[in-house]
């Protein structure tokens, strides 16, 4: 019998990371939870102990936090033994015109989605260079990594560059059986998007799917780029859009 997996997915308490962690326990994948909403991460880790039958261990508190990083991997080694997959998923969005754009602002969403992700993938690949089978590094980004987007300038610079560290990851991780890969959501139903009444038929109507994702959409994308089956996949982006980049209308117009 094959030994389970054991995975940490950070922003997990809900919308797109919460669905990653159900799809992986559905896997019967080991969870290390961190989201910074402690009660989030409490919820979600019972709700996936209760449904799943697999441990999910909460972590609450910043993900881009030295101490946060290295509690989630000592968490990992000292309970189960290894780290076989991250998903680095936190990651904050602040709109504001480029013209009057705050430093502060700037140095925040560079500091959870560009610091947090890369020092976390550190501290999980130290420990995956030493295990016969590496592991897989999975990172956040998006399609404004890809298409201009009113407002969000830094935030896309940020998950540009989270693209851009996997592939420069490949070089250094790949000889250790290391598989660094990035996912780029578009429009995604979730809470946060939800609070918005026309965002669902705003971008029912500029996808050419004719409809946003759902976070399972995003899910089984994730699942897969950390699967065994995606073995042979490394420092690639998946953009999961419904087609929206092909085209790019604006949700303003």
């Amino acid at each position: 019998m094959k030994p389970q997996k054991v995975a940490i997915i950070t922003g997990a308490g809900q919308g797109i990371g919460l669905a990653i962690c159900e799809k992986l326990a559905a896997q019967s994948v080991n969870l290390i939870l961190n989201d910074v909403e402690e009660g989030l991460i409490n919820e979600a880790c019972e709700r996936i102990s209760h449904v799943h039958g697999v441990p999910a261990i909460p972590i609450a508190g910043d993900s881009s936090s030295e101490e946060v990083i290295e509690a989630m991997i000592q968490t990992a080694v000292s309970r189960f033994g290894t780290v076989d997959i991250v998903v680095a998923n936190s990651g904050i969005t602040l709109f504001g015109a480029f013209l009057d754009y705050s430093r502060k602002d700037f140095m925040e969403v560079t500091r959870v989605n560009q610091a947090g992700t890369f020092f976390l993938a550190q501290a999980a690949a130290k420990v995956m260079k030493d295990q016969a089978n590496g592991g897989a590094l999975l990172f956040t980004s998006s399609v404004t990594a890809h298409q201009s987007h009113e407002n969000l300038a830094a935030y896309a610079m940020s998950k540009a560059a989270l693209e851009m560290l996997a592939k420069n990851l490949v070089l250094e991780l790949a000889p250790y059986s290391i598989r660094v890969n990035t996912i780029a959501p578009g429009a995604t139903v979730t809470n946060r998007t939800q609070l918005d009444p026309d965002y669902e038929s705003t971008w029912s109507r500029i996808t050419p799917l004719g409809r946003p994702a759902t976070v399972q959409d995003i899910a089984n994308a994730a699942a897969f780029l950390v699967s065994e089956e995606a073995g042979h996949i490394t420092g690639q982006t998946l953009i999961i859009d419904g087609g929206w980049t092909s085209v790019s209308p604006s949700p303003y117009a």
